[in-house]
């Protein structure tokens, strides 16, 4: 995450992206509410971090994600989809091919049909406008101050934008960036926190970079100093650990040791998988539970 980004996360938290100045008299009450509203959230985050580290998870960010996603999911096709803002969100947003899949095998039909009936209605009329606008075989028309594409074809270039975005995806990394920021806040203001962190099993390669990088930019040479060998260290030890776990499952399959304890290594192949590129394999399929 940038600095960049970190302000924006501050700014969104203080309210000043977000409030409109009240009218005179009115303006404590406010900002009491809101307050109260930020502070509540920041406690809720806490706790969901705090329930992460405590899970004796491969990754704690990797637990926190899969618990995102499928409350997104659980979400989108809730009662949400009939509600017009969550609507208008999603016929413009659109969903990647990895949720539409998980909506899919979620199992609302009716859900999924209203949600598809917009989007697709949204999609049709901006990819017609598209295509009548391109001309075969001439550069295609593009407004004065508009960046002219790339592969110079504004079907694609626009048909590739909406593949670039997802509703689900979004609502999962508007919440994940706050917990990363709440990881950096916990560190820097206690001091317990970072004995959570040594009694975990650590993170996976994919989510220790966005925590270095976080770190890196949120806290200061000392605090770097102090976190930074601890992080290595834990690193070092659990990929240790899962490197013995990958291989003693290939020496079981040797004859000669069919009959001696498999140790921790039962699980070590979906494991691994977690550790090197996050995200959990062996799920089985989200389902509607009603």
């Amino acid at each position: 995450m940038t600095q960049k980004t970190l302000r924006g996360i501050a700014l969104r938290r203080s309210g000043r992206m977000s409030l409109k100045r009240p009218a005179a008299g009115g303006e404590s009450c406010k900002q009491d509410s809101f307050s109260e509203r930020k502070n509540m959230k920041e406690k809720l985050y806490t706790i969901e971090l705090h329930d992460a580290l405590q899970a004796g998870d491969e990754c704690p960010f990797c637990w926190l994600e899969r618990k995102l996603e499928q409350s997104a999911i659980e979400f989108v096709l809730g009662s949400s989809y009939m509600e017009s803002d969550t609507r208008d969100a999603t016929d413009r947003q659109g969903f990647c091919r990895k949720h539409t899949k998980m909506m899919f095998d979620y199992g609302n039909t009716l859900g999924n049909a209203w949600i598809l009936k917009t989007r697709l209605t949204y999609v049709r009329e901006k990819l017609k406008k598209e295509m009548q606008e391109y001309t075969l075989g001439a550069a295609p028309k593009r407004g004065l101050f508009k960046k002219k594409p790339e592969n110079g074809n504004s079907v694609a270039e626009w048909i590739r934008g909406e593949e670039s975005h997802c509703y689900i995806c979004k609502r999962m990394d508007d919440t994940y960036r706050r917990m990363v920021d709440t990881f950096v806040y916990q560190v820097k203001h206690e001091p317990e926190f970072v004995d959570m962190v040594k009694a975990s099993k650590g993170f996976c390669v994919h989510h220790f970079a966005d925590l270095v990088e976080a770190c890196g930019e949120g806290l200061s040479q000392k605090e770097q100093e102090q976190l930074f060998p601890v992080l290595f260290d834990q690193m070092n030890r659990e990929l240790d650990r899962m490197q013995g776990d990958i291989d003693w499952m290939i020496e079981k399959f040797d004859y000669v040791n069919k009959d001696k304890d498999w140790k921790n290594s039962k699980d070590a192949v979906q494991r691994t998988m977690q550790k090197i590129v996050g995200g959990y394999p062996a799920d089985p399929v989200f389902r509607d539970k009603k």
